[in-house]
């Protein structure tokens, strides 16, 4: 199946479209059901409802579950409110379980109890064993369909255990070995089990050196193991190393799209990132708890300038500069910030050591700062005449990067310190409290120098 470019999509739905309009059933499930599903899920999302309705009745649950899984969770739940509730009951079942608790976390709770209720009940248990983890933990993305070997086993058993449970689970590639017990005590890779004797013990062929994460571990630290480890897969256990259940990559792209997403929304200053289909006041609601912080710590910028009006009165070409060392003092805080930020989020920063950071930043926002305040130095004497002024802007800018630097820097060290997360310190919140940090330095040195400038 090759990848659909929107044109290309456009000229297979017209013709999905003669089908189904034409009650052409068998023509619409070949041209359908050739499509990969994530084609058919972007065909199915841009339908209208009375053309979906159609749909259902066309296709299976399973069939239906297959393209399912592949639209936004976030988005999903009017597509499950305007089917059967006994036919969506069934699709749920027939997804994955993992990606079905997705879906039931964004559906109200009344709904959630529902769909339960008349669902097959094994699929049902899955789903609720799952339901009952804290969001945003290995336990909520993992899924429990994978297949298991006991120790004991021969390769022969294993591989005829294999065949038998291959078709429900989402992956084959890592087979776990569990003791009597239930406790994970290897994995062996399908390469392994082919090449290996059918006479020879699993015990025998297995990697007893299993890396595997806790129910309870963050998402977010889940993901960087996957990715540290190249896993296509990670086993997930409870304090006892009881085998519950396992996270796959695609769970894990999931998962990180979701972060940067998240850190993205903060780092911007809002609670998160407005959804094309959000109208005007809930996207004004999300947006002015922070401006209205920003406009409090804004007026406190206003105030300082205030307390300086009598150096202002004096030397009046002062003001002329305060847009530019403000702007560069929140510049380089923001960039300062974002190193941070991602540092933390990557783990970059505990390998390599917070001391050692923040001398790098500390060494970078010297440099910077004596390349900038020399400049401006140059550009203010040559403009205004004044070499004094020009020393004063110079030292300012210098003395402002270095201090917004160590500041972008600090701020989200500290505030991962106290497991707070690091992105709340958003680029708009440092950039105003440089703000306040250059005004404070440019005209405690304007004022300190005065007779110099006059």
């Amino acid at each position: 199946m090759e990848h659909l470019d929107d044109q290309e999509r456009q000229e297979v739905w017209d013709t999905i479209k003669d089908a189904l309009f034409n009650d052409y059933i068998d023509q619409f499930r070949a041209e359908f059901l050739e499509l990969h599903p994530y084609d058919q899920a972007m065909i199915f999302e841009g339908l209208d409802v009375d053309v979906r309705m159609q749909i259902y009745t066309y296709l299976s649950p399973e069939e239906v579950a297959d393209f399912m899984e592949h639209i936004d969770y976030e988005e999903i739940e009017p597509f499950f409110s305007e089917m059967d509730p006994r036919f969506a009951a069934q699709v749920f079942a027939e997804m994955s379980t993992d990606d079905a608790v997705d879906i039931f976390n964004e559906l109200d709770k009344d709904k959630v109890a529902s769909f339960l209720t008349i669902m097959d009940k094994e699929a049902a248990q899955e789903i609720k064993d799952l339901l009952h983890y804290e969001e945003k933990t290995a336990g909520s993305i993992m899924t429990t369909e994978f297949v298991i070997v006991e120790a004991g086993m021969s390769i022969r058993e294993a591989m005829l255990h294999l065949r038998k449970e291959a078709p429900d689970a989402e992956t084959i590639y890592y087979t776990y070995v569990i003791d009597e017990d239930k406790r994970l005590v290897g994995v062996i890779s399908l390469r392994d089990l082919i090449i290996s004797e059918d006479d020879w013990l699993i015990s025998d062929v297995m990697n007893e050196r299993v890396v595997s994460v806790s129910v309870a571990e963050d998402q977010e630290e889940v993901a960087r193991m996957v990715r540290d480890y190249d896993f296509l897969a990670l086993p997930v256990v409870d304090f006892q190393n009881h085998l519950l259940g396992i996270i796959t990559v695609d769970d894990i792209m999931d998962v990180m799209e979701e972060e940067a997403s998240d850190d993205y929304s903060k780092l911007a200053g809002i609670s998160d990132v407005d959804s094309p289909d959000e109208n005007a006041f809930d996207s004004a609601k999300k947006r002015l708890p922070w401006l209205v912080i920003l406009l409090f710590l804004g007026s406190i910028t206003a105030s300082l300038i205030g307390r300086f009006e009598e150096t202002l009165d004096k030397v009046a070409i002062l003001a002329i500069f305060i847009p530019l060392i403000a702007g560069m003092a929140g510049n380089t805080g923001t960039q300062a910030l974002a190193v941070a930020v991602r540092g933390i989020a990557t783990g970059e920063i505990d390998k390599q050591g917070k001391t050692k950071m923040m001398l790098r930043e500390a060494g970078t926002g010297l440099i910077t700062g004596i390349s900038c305040g020399v400049l401006i130095t140059i550009v203010v004497y040559f403009w205004q005449g004044n070499f004094f002024l020009g020393l004063l802007v110079g030292l300012s800018i210098l003395s402002t990067l270095i201090v917004a630097t160590l500041a972008g820097s600090l701020v989200p060290l500290i505030m991962h310190r106290f497991n707070i997360d690091p992105a709340v310190a958003s680029g708009p919140f440092i950039t105003t409290i440089n703000d306040i940090i250059s005004i404070l330095i440019y005209f405690g040195m304007a004022t300190a120098f005065m007779n110099l400038l006059i």
